[in-house]
C-alpha cells in the first residue's frame, strides 16, 4: 500500500506485508506487528512523521511522490529486517537466537544493491533487447518493445516468487492489510468479522503503483528520446541511454504517485476504473485470501498506528 496522506479530518493510512505480519503507518506513527510460532504477538511502534509532511517543499506535487517512495523503501526494508530477526529468534523447536544489530551502512548497501538490480533487470536489459532487435531507429517502437519486455519481466518475477510458500504467506498478509484498510476507510469497527467481507484488492496498492511506473516510463521516455535524438542523434549504446534517463526516473516516480492518488479519489469514474483495472488484476497474484488470524494482525497494527499517531515521539518494542 502506498504511503499515507492526511486529507480532511480523517487521516489516510498505508501499510505493507512483512514476514508473518503487517506494518501500518498513519501520518505520524508506524506500527509493525508479527505473530510468533507459538501464537503470541510481537509488536514494534515508533513515532515518525511522514517525510513529505516535514516541510513545504517535500509536500509539493510530484516532489512528495519521490519523497514518499524513498520513505516507503526505507520503512519497508527496516520492518522486513525486523520481522526476519523476530522469525529467526523464535524458530519452532530452537533456542532463541542472539539478535545482531543491523548498521545503517548495511541498510544503505541493501538499498543500493536492490536499486542496482532493479535498474539492470527492468531498465538496462529491456533497452538491450530492444537494441538487439534494431528498434532503436524508431523511438516509439523502441519503447514499445522495451516497455513490453519490462512489464513481461515484472509479471514473470511476481509469478515466480508467488510459487514460494513463504512468499504466499506474505501475500496473504498483504490481502489482510488491504482488508483492514478498507474496513477503516468505510468507517466500520475494526474487527476480523468486518474485515472478512472487504476486498483484498486496493487501488492505492504498491503493485498498482509499479505498474503505473512501468507504463508511464514508456510514454515519458518516448517523448524525451524523440527530442534527444532529433537534437543530438541516436544513442551509442543501451548503457548510455540508461545513464541519460537515470536522472529523470524521480520525475516518472513523482508523476506516477500523483496519478495513483488521483485514481484513488476518482475510482468511480469510468476512465479511472479502466486505468486501475490492470493493477487490481495483478493483485490476484500479489495478494492471497487471508485467514482471521492474519486479519487480526493487520487490524492490531492499524489500531496501534491510529491510536499512537498523536503521541509524543517514542520508541518501544513489546511482546504481548
Amino acid at each position: 500500500m502506498r504511503p499515507p496522506d492526511a486529507e480532511g479530518g480523517r487521516p489516510k493510512v498505508g501499510g505493507q506485508a512483512i514476514i508473518e505480519g503487517v506494518m501500518m503507518r498513519s501520518p505520524n506513527c508506524v506500527s509493525a506487528v508479527v505473530r510468533l510460532p507459538d501464537g503470541e504477538i510481537a509488536q514494534k511502534i515508533w513515532w515518525s512523521q511522514a517525510w513529505h509532511k516535514r516541510n513545504k517543499f517535500t509536500g509539493w506535487p510530484i516532489v512528495r511522490g519521490v519523497v514518499s517512495l524513498a520513505e516507503a523503501l526505507v520503512l519497508g526494508i527496516k520492518t522486513l529486517n525486523w520481522s526476519a530477526d523476530i522469525a529467526l529468534e523464535h524458530e519452532k523447536g530452537s533456542e532463541p537466537k542472539k539478535k545482531k544489530e543491523r548498521s545503517p551502512f548495511g541498510l544503505v548497501l541493501t538499498m543500493v544493491f536492490a536499486f542496482g538490480l532493479a535498474l539492470g533487470l527492468f531498465m538496462y536489459v529491456p533497452y538491450l533487447i530492444a537494441g538487439l532487435l534494431h528498434a532503436d531507429k524508431n523511438q516509439p517502437l523502441f519503447h514499445l518493445v522495451a516497455g513490453s519486455t519490462r512489464i513481461f519481466f515484472f509479471l514473470v518475477y511476481i509469478w515466480l516468487i508467488s510459487l514460494l510458500s513463504d512468499v504466499r504467506r506474505v501475500f496473504q498478509y498483504h490481502g489482510a492489510e488491504h482488508q483492514a484498510i478498507y474496513t477503516y476507510e468505510q468507517g466500520k469497527e475494526l474487527n476480523p468479522e468486518n474485515a472478512r467481507s472487504q476486498s483484498r484488492f486496493h487501488p492505492r496498492c504498491g503493485t498498482s503503483y509499479l505498474l503505473i511506473v512501468a507504463l508511464l516510463t514508456m510514454v515519458i521516455f518516448v517523448i524525451f528520446d524523440i527530442i534527444v535524438v532529433a537534437w543530438w542523434g541516436t544513442y551509442p549504446s543501451a548503457f548510455v541511454r540508461l545513464l541519460v534517463h537515470l536522472p529523470f526516473l524521480p520525475l516518472v516516480a513523482g508523476i506516477s504517485y500523483e496519478l495513483l492518488r488521483l485514481s484513488d479519489r476518482m475510482a468511480d469514474s469510468p476512465f479511472f476504473k479502466m486505468m486501475i483495472a490492470p493493477g487490481l488484476a495483478l493483485q490476484t497474484i500479489t495478494t492471497r485470501p487471508p485467514d482471521d488470524s492474519q486479519r487480526e494482525i493487520a487490524l492490531i497494527a492499524l489500531k496501534s498506528a491510529l491510536q499512537q499517531q498523536d503521541s509524543e515521539p517514542f520508541l518501544r518494542t513489546k511482546v504481548s
